[in-house]
């Protein structure tokens, strides 16, 4: 009988990524989408008609709802990955990032709690709880200091998980991501947002990209690599925390560099700086060390910073050339 995972989140970037892997990988992929007027599916549109692929409606902050999806699945494995996810918003929203991303993983390790037999839980921790940093690189041990509302609702969740892991004997882990890109990257996110910008600026579609801060050091991956490493956590003997990273740091000005250069364009003639776009606390570095999950896991990333920037490049450099078209359409 194959066995079942669920996700939380899987219309999102990694949510997408991991549904293909568990779908390649003989399992049957149940996972939560939220009502809405609109299809907000795009991201699984290529798998949408797999028939191991089961779309539920659920939302993290209804835990009678999640109670009521686990019991009737009963899955194998949980992937927490649902979760409002950008740093800069939750200054603006900080109770709906709070209720999502902290109270939300508790009604999730409550509602797994209750089972009879209890799944294999995943839950997706960020390198932002790391904040100001206290040590560079950052492993397992480093301690938090996170410096936003998204970040501190990470570290609530991060504790949490720990705590149902050691309080209730959970099959529990914590996947502690460094930033992960991709072309299905949403579009408010530095990097797409540049890759979006930079395509269409060469096309002649747009003058200027705006930006904050340009110094700010990020450990960039592919997405598609590291849920990977989130399947390998739920597959090992003993529950445990991972860093997922690639243990180089770039700036933002670096991936500007690869972006704009890859399209034989000077990003210095486009970019301007907004002040809008500034963190109120910002986090100036962030470096993995991925060393604990490289042993045990056997897992490293296998995309590097200039091929995944390239790779977002292409896929928006195709996306600029269809609106161009469009737009030549209708002249």
């Amino acid at each position: 009988m194959a066995k079942k995972a669920f996700i939380t989140g899987i219309t999102g970037q990694d949510g997408s990524y991991l549904a293909e892997l568990l779908l390649e990988k003989g399992y049957e992929v149940y996972g939560t989408i939220r009502r809405s007027s609109s299809f907000n599916t795009a991201r699984i549109e290529h798998i949408y008609n797999n028939p191991n692929l089961h779309l539920v409606y659920g939302n993290l902050v209804d835990g009678s709802r999640l109670k009521e999806l686990f019991h009737d699945i009963n899955p194998d494995e949980v992937y927490n990955l649902g979760a409002q996810s950008h740093v800069r918003v939750s200054f603006d929203e900080p109770v709906f990032t709070v209720t999502a991303d902290a109270v939300g993983t508790l009604n999730v390790l409550e509602a797994l709690r209750k089972l009879d037999k209890t799944p294999h839980f995943y839950q997706a921790s960020s390198s932002e709880m790391y904040g100001l940093v206290q040590e560079v690189p950052q492993s397992e041990k480093t301690p938090f200091h996170p410096r936003s509302p998204y970040g501190c609702a990470k570290v609530y969740s991060f504790w949490q998980t720990v705590n149902y892991r050691e309080a209730y004997n959970m099959f529990a882990c914590n996947g502690i991501l460094f930033n992960h890109e991709s072309p299905r990257r949403g579009e408010t996110f530095v990097t797409r947002k540049i890759t979006r910008a930079a395509t269409r600026i060469k096309l002649g579609l747009q003058d200027k990209l705006y930006l904050g801060n340009l110094d700010a050091k990020r450990d960039w991956g592919f997405a598609g690599d590291y849920v990977e490493a989130m399947w390998l956590m739920l597959q090992q003997d003993q529950p445990d925390d991972y860093v997922v990273a690639t243990g180089e740091t770039h700036s933002v000005r670096e991936f500007l560099d690869e972006v704009f250069g890859h399209l034989d364009l000077d990003w210095e003639k486009y970019v301007e700086i907004d002040q809008r776009y500034f963190r109120p606390s910002e986090v100036d570095l962030l470096l993995g060390d991925p060393s604990k999950a490289k042993k045990i896991l056997d897992w490293t990333p296998k995309t590097s910073f200039q091929a995944l920037a390239q790779m977002m490049v292409d896929n928006d450099l195709q996306i600029a050339k269809d609106e161009l078209a469009v737009a030549e359409a209708r002249k």
